[in-house]
């Protein structure tokens, strides 16, 4: 498979003004759900290695658990305001997470926070009734690069990083990535590329991008689609006629429904089958 440079102008995203932040939606916090802030995931790490939880209370099982990795071009961005915190009323507990920026650490610290986060989830399970065999992740723009990274890499000893809970696996089950892009405009950036990794093993993908999207073309994720189906792996590819990066169309009932029957397929209604 070829490693060539995933796309010619990566770093326009990287120079672009964060709007999506404006047009985030507020978070949807369903009746019965128990949040907790600002937990550190890293021991005495950087101040962005935490994550907030959204805990559904009645829960007697288990939860299988749904992480949000925001996007804004790996310079910007933030866990609050998480956009999915409704599937905490749809059973999942639901996490969102920080993580070291490009200013504050060159990738691949990105990636080893995000896994070092799916592990301490995994070391923590019994305290917050999560089942550490049903995990998925979810993200867009950079956060989705992140979350397709986490799917295809999760095999990958030389991006785990030292952020702790060694012992644990930083596998995920499900992977939901909403026009990500293949890599990361940084050093290292053979490193950043999802396509690298790809193996038989590696989870369910939904993918989903807009047709006129002008920040990261939409064939960053017909390449992936295509790389994932010639190694036999599930995918589903959603195009969104009309839509750009991000916007209404990625957030409607119509797309929630899509990402509720996603995970419902492979964290609910079957046991996880990739385990470490």
């Amino acid at each position: 498979m070829s490693h060539r440079r995933p796309w010619t102008s990566l770093a326009l995203l990287c120079l672009l003004p964060l709007t999506a932040a404006a047009q985030r939606p507020r978070s949807e916090i369903p009746a019965g759900t128990k949040v907790e802030r600002n937990l550190e995931y890293v021991k005495d790490g950087h101040e962005r290695n935490k994550l907030d939880l959204y805990i559904p209370e009645k829960a007697a099982a288990p939860l299988p658990v749904v992480v949000w990795i925001h996007g804004g071009a790996w310079r910007g961005g933030s866990k609050d305001r998480c956009p999915i915190t409704w599937l905490a009323g749809k059973g999942y507990l639901v996490a969102s997470i920080n993580y070291r920026l490009l200013q504050h650490g060159e990738f691949p610290a990105q990636i080893e926070d995000c896994k070092a986060a799916i592990r301490w989830l995994r070391a923590n399970a019994k305290k917050y009734n999560l089942d550490p065999d049903r995990i998925g992740v979810m993200g867009g723009s950079a956060g989705g690069h992140l979350v397709a990274l986490l799917g295809t890499s999760g095999h990958v000893k030389d991006l785990e990083g030292k952020g702790g809970n060694e012992e644990q696996s930083s596998r995920v089950q499900a992977v939901v990535d909403l026009f990500g892009p293949l890599g990361i405009p940084s050093g290292n950036r053979e490193k950043g590329n999802v396509l690298r990794y790809i193996t038989k093993d590696t989870p369910p993908f939904l993918i989903v991008h807009g047709d006129a999207d002008p920040t990261v073309p939409i064939r960053q994720s017909e390449r992936l689609t295509e790389a994932l189906k010639k190694a036999g792996v599930e995918v589903r590819f959603e195009r969104k006629e009309g839509a750009g990066h991000g916007g209404p169309a990625f957030r409607n009932d119509e797309a929630r429904k899509m990402y509720e029957e996603f995970f419902d397929k492979h964290l609910k209604k079957k046991t996880a089958s990739k385990k470490s």
